[in-house]
């Protein structure tokens, strides 16, 4: 049987986050549950191909959308289910045997949200992502999704859109979503590059505006 996991990520002049978030998928290769590694590239003028082909992943390059990005990747996967990963993001070690016996159910899942920054304002943004997403079903994609290939074609897949792809889909897969009990941490940076409430405010004005009907192309000049 061959392995069933497919794992996609965007990536747009990654290479600086790109190797940890690689490294913490090698305990999948090693149970025999990764299929096959895609990175769906928008455009890097940096070290992202190189570090896609040094670890034998499958480097697609075209314009830079997140939404468009995401289903040219998974376009191109063979899998029986979906992984998709952010770049800057990785897995908590024990990820693939919770994955593994996660896959039977059938059901589409996310990760719960940490930041590799300690202290109260990393503690609450990343507790609010998981409340938002366990009561709301309304994970963003530093959360990761684990989907299976006929649920994702089932919502159509991912919006070809700048921003808020992530939602969409979320919405699109409704009551379905479920909270895995395990982690993923993802980079801090633009948090303490904008600041822990001034970003944190943006992304829910951000969220607010698109769930009231707000255009993707105008929201992202906002992002």
């Amino acid at each position: 049987m061959r392995a069933q996991l497919s794992v996609v990520i965007p990536t747009l002049n990654a290479q600086e986050a790109l190797p940890a978030c690689l490294a913490s998928l090698m305990e999948g290769v090693e149970a025999g549950l990764i299929r096959e590694l895609i990175l769906s590239d928008g455009g890097s003028t940096d070290a992202t191909q190189t570090i896609a082909e040094d670890t034998g992943a499958l480097f697609i390059s075209g314009p830079p959308s997140r939404g468009g990005q995401l289903r040219r990747g998974v376009a191109a996967a063979q899998g029986e289910w979906l992984l998709i990963l952010h770049a800057d993001s990785r897995l908590s070690e024990g990820w693939a045997a919770l994955v593994q016996s996660h896959l039977p159910k059938d059901t589409p899942g996310h990760f719960r949200l940490r930041f590799d920054a300690r202290g109260l304002a990393p503690a609450w943004v990343a507790g609010w992502a998981n409340i938002r997403s366990r009561l709301f079903k309304l994970p963003y994609g530093d959360q990761g999704l684990l989907i299976s290939r006929a649920s994702y074609d089932a919502v159509g897949g991912y919006r070809d859109i700048p921003l808020m792809e992530d939602v969409a889909m979320a919405r699109a897969l409704g009551r379905s979503l479920t909270q895995l009990p395990a982690a993923i941490t993802t980079s801090a940076d633009k948090y303490q590059r904008d600041g822990w409430l001034r970003r944190g405010a943006r992304n829910v004005s951000l969220l607010l505006r698109y769930l009231m009907g707000g255009d993707p192309e105008n929201l992202v000049r906002r992002y």
